[in-house]
């Protein structure tokens, strides 16, 4: 791996560990086993390790985005939350951690508002999905609003749990109650197996280790 590349997987590990504004360059530079001055070289500031992590988001939202139903709505649901999942773990801090260092990432700023609608539209398309396959029993004239409610539980769920007090770093379980949070919205709705299989997928998720830290 290129020093560069090395550098931001390891702040990006850092900074979901133990929190954005808690991770000091001195900190940064003794993990990778390097001199300040020549962590600094690649990165002048801590700003533009932040804007570098945000390109790597901005790839993963994007190949998220793709995810659309396809096959077995339930699998595709399945699919669909283990890329949503992966975003948290391995970008935990982006979700948690925006009073610590203030204004997102460049390309994150950029394109949040899109990401957010093209969310939107990703999961109405699979609870749609799972409507037309007779394992949803919901008015489709609902879905819009539902899949609206869901983004916002999902997007402010680690947030919430910081500002609660709750614990958030990796093997706390944060991730997997957003998740089993946003299922409650439309659980009642949803065939017994299907909900079972939603339910189960989630814990197996959970146990996965980080992709990028």
């Amino acid at each position: 791996m290129r020093t560069r590349d090395r550098i931001v997987v390891t702040a990006q590990g850092l900074f979901n560990e133990a929190g954005y504004g808690a991770v000091t360059t001195a900190l940064l530079a003794e993990r990778l086993g390097m001199a300040e001055g020549n962590l600094w070289y690649h990165f002048k500031t801590k700003r533009a390790l932040l804007d570098a992590i945000g390109e790597r988001f901005a790839a993963s939202v994007t190949a998220r985005l793709t995810l659309m139903p396809e096959g077995d709505p339930v699998v595709s649901y399945i699919r669909m939350l283990r890329a949503i999942m992966a975003e948290f773990r391995d970008f935990r801090f982006l979700y948690r951690d925006q009073p610590a260092f203030g204004d997102p990432a460049t390309v994150i700023a950029e394109n949040a508002a899109d990401w957010t609608r093209q969310t939107f539209a990703q999961i109405e398309a699979h609870l749609a999905a799972l409507v037309g396959a007779g394992l949803l029993n919901l008015p489709r004239e609902r879905l819009p609003d539902l899949a609206i409610n869901a983004t916002i539980l999902l997007r402010f769920g680690l947030e919430h749990e910081r500002e609660m007090g709750t614990p958030t770093a990796s093997g706390t379980g944060a991730v997997r109650r957003t998740l089993l949070r946003h299922l409650i919205l439309f659980e009642h709705a949803l065939a017994p197996a299907a909900a079972a299989e939603l339910k189960a997928a989630i814990e197996a998720i959970e146990a996965e280790e980080p992709l990028a830290a």
